[in-house]
């Protein structure tokens, strides 16, 4: 079976400012590419699992409301330091949802966007 998620993008309102948040909080290097219509950064994934990027382009503004994306980390507790060293909050949890799911939290970005966080079990 294919996978039902393909690809995701985070809304972004300065580029520059959201790889400076995202970069040391999921300990990652984000890969820039233009196009004629969006600028993007994108976050490290293989074939064929799901990727997504960062988002800048008309028509889209960073937002606290909506579809939640949950990015994954082995370390909930220390992902979250680093979203409020690098001036994002937590704003749900961490909360366990079971023993065979793991642990959850949201946070709000250099954006303005709410995203999750998943520790697998």
């Amino acid at each position: 079976m294919n996978n039902v998620i393909n690809w995701f993008e985070i809304p972004v309102a300065q580029m520059d400012r959201a790889i400076a948040f995202y970069e040391p909080v999921m300990q990652v290097s984000l890969r820039r590419e233009n196009m004629d219509c969006a600028e993007l950064a994108v976050f490290p994934y293989q074939d064929p699992a799901p990727g997504g990027a960062l988002a800048k382009f008309d028509g889209i503004t960073p937002s606290a409301q909506g579809a939640i994306i949950y990015l994954h980390t082995d370390d909930l507790a220390a992902t979250l330091e680093r979203v409020a060293t690098a001036g994002g909050q937590c704003v749900f949890g961490p909360l366990e949802l079971g023993q065979d799911i793991g642990t959850i939290a949201l946070f709000t970005d250099s954006e303005g966007n709410r995203v999750g966080l998943h520790q697998p079990a």
